[in-house]
């Protein structure tokens, strides 16, 4: 009998089996795909989420190859409204930017480390079945069906959660009047690691620094993006921000629309959702990744300390408690940061941007902002 089942080997999956795997747990990791995924969506690794994975033996690996974006910039019209420093932690003064084929790429090599038979690919969860003492998974598999039991059944399945849906059916859903479309480009800004914010009448337009001279443009649209095309991203970057993006450098493109759910319960007798599965929110701000890692670095002590044979019971209320807090309070910001992108008339839009100015001069609102940045 296994210690635990993982359903789910992205980034939170998988970093919870290393914290398991280094615990001395049987886990395995069932996961859908055949392949690990080459789409890069989440690229931003806040510093809480940095000392995470330093504890893990992690973090060196990841900040070698990626960019430390150690500040933030704001631009409107062309004019420099505003910077905001990330320099609020001690210990990781930046946030990271790591393409997530990368970050993943190393987790996984963590988890084969530890062992070299912890994840299964090619598995998709049909079933599971808690009988109080053990839980039951069932999966299909190409070579046929698949069949564990183990003591405990953590679910990090992303947004489409199959183990939430059958937990929470008719779970609500929130949707935004926000949608983008974004993708990765050659980088002639000469902005160097900064973040940048074109602060636009016509909606907002981020761009983030990546390694090998790449830069990643996030455009806040009206519509959904139905067939989009690098070309297409590029005439929209430089209608807003008057900055040249070649197409022909695109390397991911990607439209979405946003939507948040949270649900009433991360543990559900000997089942716990992780990640998205348990609070999926908006991706603007960067902060579903790090949550999601979050949840496991507070998760995993208390499943070590259960498997030992400890009554966890009121710690695991706790932690309840607090990550649906934590979850609902970058939900709020990452509201907040819609808000921020939506198209505002150009007068508007100047006499806010100017209230900005003038509110980051002040040293205590400067690091009220940095730390809502940075999720610490």
């Amino acid at each position: 009998m296994l210690d635990v089942v993982i359903v789910g080997a992205g980034p939170v999956g998988l970093f919870m089996g290393v914290l398991l795997l280094q615990h001395g747990h049987r886990v395995r990791i069932l996961e859908r795909r055949s392949n690990r995924s080459h789409r890069s969506r989440a690229i931003g690794i806040h510093p809480p989420a940095l000392k995470e994975l330093d504890h893990a033996g992690l973090a060196a690996t990841l900040v070698a190859s990626g960019v430390r974006i150690e500040r933030g910039v704001a631009y409107s019209k062309g004019a420099r409204v505003a910077g905001l420093p990330f320099n609020g932690d001690p210990d990781f003064p930046f946030i990271l930017a790591v393409p997530q084929r990368k970050t993943e790429r190393v987790l996984e090599q963590a988890v084969m480390a530890l062992d070299p038979d912890a994840i299964i690919r090619g598995a998709t969860v049909t079933e599971f079945v808690d009988d109080g003492g053990t839980v039951s998974v069932l999966a299909d598999s190409p070579s046929g069906g698949l069949a564990y039991t183990s003591r405990l059944l953590v679910a990090a399945d992303g947004a489409h959660s199959m183990i939430r849906q059958s937990l929470f059916p008719g779970l609500s859903v929130r949707t935004y009047p926000d949608c983008y479309l974004m993708g990765d480009f050659i980088d002639t800004t000469g902005h160097g690691d900064d973040a940048v914010l074109y602060l636009e009448p016509e909606g907002i337009v981020e761009s983030f620094p990546l390694p090998g001279d790449v830069r990643r443009w996030v455009v806040r649209l009206g519509a959904p993006a139905r067939s989009p095309t690098a070309a297409g991203l590029a005439a929209l970057v430089e209608a807003r921000t008057g900055v040249g993006v070649d197409p022909g450098s695109n390397t991911m493109l990607s439209a979405f629309e946003v939507q948040s759910r949270l649900v009433k319960r991360m543990v559900h007798g000997r089942t716990v959702l992780l990640g998205d599965a348990a609070h999926e929110i908006s991706p603007i701000g960067g902060q579903g990744m790090n949550l999601g890692w979050l949840d496991a670095a507070a998760l995993a002590p208390l499943v070590d300390a259960s498997l030992r044979g400890h009554d966890v019971g009121r710690q695991l209320q706790q932690f309840e408690k607090e990550r649906r807090r934590a979850a609902a309070r970058a939900s709020q910001q990452a509201g907040l940061n819609m808000a921020l992108g939506r198209p505002l008339h150009p007068a508007i839009m100047a006499s806010r941007n100017a209230f900005f100015a003038h509110a980051l001069e002040l040293p205590g609102v400067s690091a009220l902002v940095e730390r809502r940045f940075t999720m610490r």
